[in-house]
């Protein structure tokens, strides 16, 4: 069974492929993505290591994600590059959601877990990076409705 479309590609004189018009599809994401880890690279000084800055957004836009409401959570995956939105809703499940930790430290330990093997990690401190980044390129409705559906001590990691 077929799950989507299959693509030639026409070699050309030189024998590679022509695959301009499909690379043309992912350069905006992709550049989208790489805006925000810089983003998050200076926020968080950690020039030059854009894994430690992707796996610190994935793992703060995961603890959001699980705490807003089913509707929320979309609303503001509709605001992400699309890359990001695939991370941010990789392994999403709808039981249960939003989560019912009411508790900043519930929040944290969540990137505290990530970063178990790197003590120089301050969870607080990449929460509210990825908040600020998150500020940066989301519209500010979005951000509003996403805090206001956070509990009070969430909210105050917000910039």
């Amino acid at each position: 069974m077929k799950t989507g479309p299959s693509y030639r590609y026409r070699l050309d004189a030189g024998g590679g492929a022509r695959r301009r018009a499909s690379e043309d599809i992912f350069d905006g994401t992709l550049q989208k993505t790489q805006v925000w880890l810089n983003d998050l690279m200076q926020e968080l000084d950690w020039e030059g290591r854009p894994h430690k800055a992707y796996l610190a957004l994935r793992t703060v836009l995961h603890a959001l994600r699980d705490r807003l409401t089913v509707a929320e959570a979309v609303h503001l995956g509709a605001q992400l590059p699309m890359l990001v939105r695939g991370f941010y809703f990789e392994g999403w499940t709808l039981t249960g959601k939003p989560r019912k930790e009411r508790h900043k430290e519930d929040f944290l330990d969540h990137v505290k877990k990530a970063f178990a093997t790197d003590p120089t990690v301050n969870p607080q401190q990449v929460v509210r990076a990825v908040f600020r980044v998150l500020v940066k390129h989301a519209s500010a409705g979005e951000i509003e409705d996403v805090k206001h559906v956070l509990p009070k001590a969430l909210q105050e990691l917000w910039p």
